[in-house]
């Protein structure tokens, strides 16, 4: 089983604020936003943005998520380096991150078993 494209963005900001009313003004519509600064923005039917404001002496990241529809059936090929794999997360996925032959970092992002 290989991904099925991107699914998303992952995308620091200093000020989620700005950050979102710049992505409001491309036409984004904020699905959520949270109470820590961060939130999910998206814009039609393509690849959702997830913006999360990091403290100002933090470099912004920006990360791009993979989508993949089962977690269990999936097999990375052997170019692919799994720096982590498939573990739950706090907003309810699972998530692989994999790294690039250039050292960059993507994530996949599976389903919950259920």
């Amino acid at each position: 089983m290989t991904t099925e494209g991107i699914e998303g963005v992952y995308l620091e900001t200093h000020n989620w604020g700005k950050a979102a009313g710049f992505f409001q003004a491309l036409g984004f519509d904020v699905e959520f936003s949270t109470d820590d600064g961060s939130g999910v923005l998206r814009n039609g039917g393509g690849p959702y943005l997830v913006l999360s404001e990091i403290p100002e002496n933090r470099e912004p990241q920006v990360q791009i998520i993979l989508k993949v529809a089962d977690a269990d059936a999936f097999r990375p090929g052997p170019a692919v380096d799994v720096v982590t794999p498939f573990e739950d997360t706090h907003y309810g996925t699972k998530e692989m991150t994999v790294r690039d032959p250039d050292g960059r970092i993507w994530s996949l992002q599976a389903p919950p078993k259920g």
